[in-house]
């Protein structure tokens, strides 16, 4: 099993706290967390304000200050397909995470969200409760249907 859980870890590249930047639509984004964020909005002066965090965390709180002006809702078919779209940016521009993807063979990803609160970290991950994983684990299988997709493709 891959377990996601700090960003120091040995697979924490995995998670959206990770600091990788990417490039889309010609825009250069500091973290792929910022990207995931503006792509809950329409209106560019939010998106501006969020790619321009220096931090991960950052641009989480920014994006939670306009939650009100959110398109996008969270946890929506629409929100996983953006999440599925910044992972494999993630993947295409950094081979390192791509070949550390492929590494893990056929193992399960998941993102442990033990010692987190709230339902939207047991749609994207999983928790330990009396002895068995409970969670929708999103994060991970988006990151396991990529792994599957380069592999069919390579």
């Amino acid at each position: 099993m891959i377990r996601i859980a700090k960003v120091k870890e040995r697979y924490g590249w995995f998670g959206n706290m990770s600091p990788f930047p990417v490039l889309f639509e010609g825009q250069h984004w500091r973290t792929t967390e910022a990207l995931f964020q503006a792509l809950r909005f329409e209106n560019e002066e939010i998106k501006k304000l969020i790619r321009e965090e220096k931090s991960p965390m950052g641009a989480k709180f920014k994006s939670k200050r306009y939650k009100h002006s959110m398109v996008v809702k969270p946890m929506s078919e629409q929100d996983v397909r953006n999440m599925k779209l910044v992972l494999s940016l993630k993947l295409e521009q950094h081979i390192f995470i791509r070949d550390s993807l492929l590494e893990t063979n056929d193992q399960l990803i998941f993102e442990d969200v033990s010692n987190r609160r709230g339902a939207r970290h047991l749609f994207w991950g999983m928790k330990m409760e009396n002895g068995a994983w409970l969670g929708q684990n999103v994060l991970g299988k988006l990151w396991m249907e990529l792994r599957e997709e380069y592999l069919t493709n390579s």
